[in-house]
């Protein structure tokens, strides 16, 4: 302060000089300029406090980080994530007609939630269907990945079937909501509360304890696509919301709305079922 002050001393006893001599040139001026800026910048620096930009940033970086996330739409969004949160969503069951359809019944919940008339069994017509037979060959089962189409008969048990997975449910998703499907699938688990903080829920895949499996619930299939591990208690439920112990769900196979089953045991089963989400954009 005393620099500062000392500058200002300075530039009016130079305007006194300039009025007597009349040397009221632009480079003394500009030299006084100089020397203030300098003071001010010196005085704010080299003061106890930072200057009051510097304390708002220093402050905004100490605080706790709270989770958010940005993704592109049309427009970058920013969204907070809530302590707890339960989305009133269409619950719809998937029998008696599509006993292997739990993955297209949460896709009609979703895109409904959306305000899209898509109902389960148009949805069970329309979604791409994988013509790989299933056989039994020197002890190993050839069949279909469900990532190439809906493997078996939906419609009943009487025939070798299972199910699809994330990307044929996501481009049936694509030709009701062109554009604004968001595939989640490999995410971590928390980036699905941030949809769902936002008032959106999210079709996942699960299986039907809702908790992780021990190995001898998996086999292993040869697919055109290559090896992958299946298992026939695979699942597909709606997630409409989460509190501190719980995730909520409606799920195909009674029913039910807002379900609910032990976060941490939800997360692992997730996890071993291959982190698959997808979900609308706003």
């Amino acid at each position: 302060m005393k620099i500062y002050i000392a500058a200002i001393v300075l530039f009016l006893f130079l305007i006194v000089i300039f009025r007597k001599t009349m040397l009221k040139t632009a480079p003394m001026f500009l030299l006084v300029f100089i020397l203030i800026s300098g003071a001010f910048v010196y005085d704010n620096l080299s003061g106890s406090q930072p200057a009051s930009a510097v304390n708002q940033i220093k402050s905004w970086l100490s605080e706790p980080a709270e989770k958010d996330s940005s993704f592109l739409g049309n427009n970058t969004v920013v969204i907070k994530i809530k302590e707890e949160t339960i989305i009133d969503a269409p619950a719809v069951n998937q029998f008696p007609e599509l006993p292997r359809g739990c993955e297209v019944t949460s896709l009609s919940m979703l895109l409904q939630h959306a305000g899209i008339q898509a109902d389960k069994m148009t949805l069970a017509k329309e979604i791409k269907k994988n013509p790989e037979p299933y056989r039994i060959e020197n002890g190993k089962i050839y069949f279909g990945h469900p990532n190439d189409g809906f493997i078996g008969d939906m419609y009943s048990f009487d025939n070798p079937g299972l199910g699809v997975y994330h990307k044929p449910v996501k481009e049936l998703a694509e030709k009701y909501m062109p554009g604004s499907i968001e595939d989640l699938t490999g995410s971590d688990f928390e980036d699905l509360k941030i949809h769902l903080s936002d008032g959106r829920p999210v079709w996942v895949i699960i299986n039907t304890a809702y908790k992780q499996l021990s190995d001898d619930f998996f086999q292993t299939w040869h697919t055109p696509s290559g090896k992958i591990q299946i298992t026939y208690k695979e699942h597909s439920v709606l997630l409409t919301g989460y509190d501190q112990e719980y995730m909520y769900f409606n799920d195909p196979l009674t029913g039910e709305k807002n379900k609910k089953a032990p976060k941490n045991d939800f997360e692992k089963a997730w996890v071993q079922m291959g982190k698959q989400a997808i979900t609308y954009l706003p």
